[in-house]
């Protein structure tokens, strides 16, 4: 045992000392501050282009004249000009627009939109949403349809969502639930790629240096497998909690700093206030754990079957497929239909499970399936560690043979 802890000692203090580990605990919190401000300014700008257009309204049908609103970056004029003296504007000018009307244009691309270069999907959108608001009142009004008493009962209803429980009701903003989840589910897919990877280069670092040829000599293959493992997922804990802690910390000053209105804040607080983090974080950490030693595991077996990354590529992709798989499904459709039986399955099967899970979370998966998930992620783990390690011990001192799935199944059942 205390050669694993010297193997363990050794993994995490050698990567926890690099400058770029150093580097990216500072860095990546405030690119994620970063991309938060970005996003932010692009939403609330996304209504209007980014320079002041002015749209030239040449309308044959007469509907439209004078009815279309100008923004603060829009300015619609209408005008009478032939189509060949606009075109010659537009080329001089690129901020020049020209919408051009026809009298049938109700017939399909009828209506069309000019300009040197192409105009942004927000204006264009813009433009559709008031003519066809133009095109409906003016229909209400020639069937004799008061379109003051049907814009009056216009409703805006939203859903308020109760969670019922025995201890009383609990607001649930499941909105907010899902995006923490899916985020959960995004870093856990990263992590197992990143740090898994890791075990893999140090062991083929390890076996091309031959200085696995000297470390073997004082402990077992198996040792020292499960050492790098332990010490490369201890850096990946220690790297995910600074990220945690100067993450919140980045926010609070730049919320200070921003000075956010009370109300902007008491929404904030409120929506906060609905998310679960004790249930996610609990499942985050134990799904980042439990994935991890599995992936890891067989990370450190393909690293010790081969002499250099290009050749893992045969590998590689049968045993990510399933991680992959389920993670395009969990951003596009799993979590629309969280208790369907694929989802159930997804979420159960160990090589699929931290990143289904993650994303079933915000939809209360019966007590049941968690348990069994998890009881399934700590077997699946013990055992790919088994069949790891016994590739592991004759695969690192195997040098200039390309190893195929069938050699490997061979060294699985060599006798110690």
């Amino acid at each position: 045992m205390n050669k694993v802890l010297l193997i363990i000692q050794r993994e995490y203090i050698t990567r926890v000392r690099k400058k770029a580990f150093i580097v990216m605990i500072f860095v990546v919190p405030l690119l994620i501050l970063g991309m938060g401000a970005v996003i932010k300014m692009v939403a609330s700008n996304a209504e209007e282009p980014d320079s002041a257009s002015v749209i030239k309204v040449k309308d044959e049908s007469g509907l439209f004249a004078g009815k279309l609103h100008n923004g603060k970056k829009i300015q619609f004029l209408p005008t009478t000009q032939s189509l060949p003296e606009i075109k010659k504007e537009l080329i001089n000018d690129e901020n020049l627009l020209a919408l051009v009307i026809p009298k049938n244009f109700n017939s399909k691309d009828s209506i069309q939109i000019l300009s040197k270069k192409k105009p942004g999907f927000a204006l264009t959108a813009g433009i559709e949403k008031q003519m066809n608001a133009i095109v409906v009142n003016d229909g209400m009004i020639k069937n004799h349809i008061d379109t003051a008493v049907l814009h009056s009962i216009k409703s805006d209803i939203s859903l308020n969502a109760i969670e019922v429980t025995e201890k009383g009701d609990n607001k649930s903003n499941i909105g907010a639930n899902i995006a923490v989840s899916i985020a959960c589910a995004i870093l856990i897919y990263l992590s197992l790629f990143i740090y898994g990877a890791q075990v893999m280069r140090g062991v083929i670092e390890e076996k091309t240096s031959r200085i696995i040829e000297v470390i073997i000599s004082s402990v077992k293959p198996f040792q020292l497998m499960l050492g790098k493992i332990i010490g490369v997922g201890l850096v990946g804990l220690t790297q995910f909690g600074a990220w945690i802690i100067l993450s919140i910390i980045s926010t609070k000053i730049a919320g200070q700093t921003v000075g956010s209105t009370p109300g902007g804040m008491m929404n904030a607080l409120a929506v906060l206030q609905t998310i679960h983090f004790g249930k996610i974080l609990v499942c985050f950490l134990f799904y980042f754990l439990t994935g991890y030693l599995l992936y890891s595991a067989i990370f450190a077996a393909v690293g010790s079957a081969v002499d250099s990354e290009t050749e893992t590529q045969q590998f590689m992709f049968p045993i990510t497929l399933p991680l992959l798989f389920t993670y395009i499904l969990s951003v596009s459709v799993l979590f629309q239909a969280p208790n369907s039986a694929l989802a159930v399955w997804l979420s159960i099967i160990p090589f699929t499970a931290p990143v289904a899970m993650m994303v079933r979370l915000p939809f209360d998966p019966p007590v049941w399936q968690l348990a069994l998930s998890m009881v399934l992620m700590v077997a699946g783990f013990l055992f790919t560690t088994y069949v790891a390690a016994r590739i592991y011990r004759v695969g690192v001192l195997m040098y200039g043979k390309k190893a195929s799935f069938k050699e490997l199944s061979k060294w699985f059942f060599y006798k110690e």
